[in-house]
């Protein structure tokens, strides 16, 4: 379920070649921990058994891309490159970097499959909010959201076959923080991703339309990490999850809504402003007034420590903080009133963004995503600009600290939820 993949192997079935599939393995990336990369490998290993059984070599090349794959162009005679698409800073300079150390007479085409329209085809510019690209995108579904071809067995063998892995071997040459340990909830994988799949059909998507922002019930899809490690299509979740709306209309179109919508709102975010992880990439009006309230008077004020130990006074916030420790997931509708308080209880924006991001990054299963650092929603993780920032919201009643940026409080999570249960479940070990 892969358009990139689709693609380069219809390039090499027209030119009667061989098809290989690399992957390089950076040694480290962003806040990345062990609970990211061992999540990963273990899919990846799961696509080299599928690769293997397609007669297509799959090759896991240690290194960033520059330094290992442009090596392996030359040493194989590789006639064509296909890369797939990602919005952020760091895989975009990957792609110009392995651009410029191609040979140049090999072409190199990038797909987006990480999207069901295109980023580039959605929108040629940064949309304001969901109001104005959802109208572009849904009217570009009928074309975009289609079933996928098969990968076929590939008829052209390789004159060289891969290289075995040491899998155990590429696991020890990480260098990443190894205290994040990796979660028992989520089994790598695209076979376990799909079972997750059915199983928010089967059992939670009737309730998802109603329950989705009550963290004490189980409503969501839970399918987000499964999908920022490319190991399940959103697209075949949506034409997966689609089949069944004459029964659950409410909850499949807001499912199409926050899988589609605003996950791809994120990606346009995230592509059209280089600033997409700073205050800087806020709107002029969100700018302005968190300027004129930084030096408001905060009622506590929190160290990073402290904060990513779930140590602060609010009950409610410790337990958001210590379920995406412990599980690498926070609840869709807590990630809002996570960041919000960061924003609240940090010496200012900038610091508050730089916490949100960090902790979000380290321990989120689901983090150093697009839609991280914007949109929120239940599929998502913390959306720290829309939270901190009002990215894609608008100016709300001024008040101290936050101006005009939308407040939430813990009295208002207490009309949407038990949060006594809640606080409970996650209370701190002694």
């Amino acid at each position: 379920d892969n358009w990139a993949f689709l693609y380069a192997q219809r390039l090499a079935l027209k030119q009667e070649l061989p098809l290989h599939i690399c992957f390089c393995l950076v040694p480290k990336f962003l806040d990345a921990t062990i609970r990211h990369y061992g999540f990963m490998l273990r899919g990846l290993q799961e696509v080299a058994e599928e690769c293997g059984e397609l007669n297509i070599p799959f090759h896991l090349l240690l290194g960033y891309p520059k330094d290992v794959l442009p090596t392996f162009v030359v040493e194989h005679g590789v006639g064509g490159l296909v890369t797939d698409f990602c919005p952020l800073r760091l895989p975009r300079q990957w792609v110009e970097d392995v651009r410029e150390w191609l040979p140049e007479d090999v072409p190199f085409a990038q797909v987006d499959a990480h999207n069901i329209v295109p980023c580039w085809v959605a929108s040629p510019k940064q949309e304001y909010s969901a109001r104005t690209i959802r109208g572009k995108i849904h009217a570009q579904l009928p074309e975009f959201l289609t079933e996928f071809p098969p990968v076929i067995c590939h008829p052209y063998p390789p004159s060289c076959p891969a290289e075995p892995i040491a899998w155990e071997a590429c696991y020890s040459s990480l260098q990443v923080d190894r205290t994040v340990k990796e979660v028992e909830w989520a089994t790598p994988g695209t076979a376990a991703g799909l079972a997750m799949l059915q199983s928010f059909i089967a059992e939670r998507l009737k309730s998802f339309g109603s329950h989705r922002n009550d963290p004490n019930k189980a409503a969501l899809s839970n399918l987000s990490p499964w999908f920022h490690f490319g190991q399940v299509s959103t697209q075949r979740a949506i034409l997966e999850v689609q089949k069944h709306r004459g029964k659950y209309k409410e909850s499949v179109d807001a499912f199409v809504e926050e899988a589609v919508v605003r996950r791809e709102l994120a990606e346009n975010f995230c592509y059209y402003n280089e600033n997409y992880d700073s205050v800087q990439g806020a709107y002029d009006w969100a700018q302005t007034t968190l300027k004129l309230h930084a030096k408001d008077k905060r009622p506590f004020l929190y160290k990073l420590q402290e904060l990513e130990q779930g140590t602060t006074h609010d009950p409610l916030w410790n337990a958001a903080q210590l379920q995406m420790v412990r599980e690498g997931k926070m609840h869709g509708f807590l990630r809002m009133y996570w960041a919000k308080k960061i924003l609240e209880w940090t010496h200012s924006p900038e610091e508050a963004l730089q916490f949100a991001i960090y902790l979000n990054d380290r321990y989120e299963l689901d983090g150093r995503d697009p839609n991280g650092y914007l949109t929120l929603h239940p599929l998502c993780p913390a959306g720290c600009l829309w939270s901190i920032c009002g990215i894609h919201d608008q100016g709300w009643a001024e008040r101290a600290i936050f101006g005009k940026i939308r407040y939430m409080n813990y009295a208002g999570c207490k009309r949407k939820f038990d949060v006594g249960q809640f606080e409970r479940r996650y209370a701190p070990r002694t």
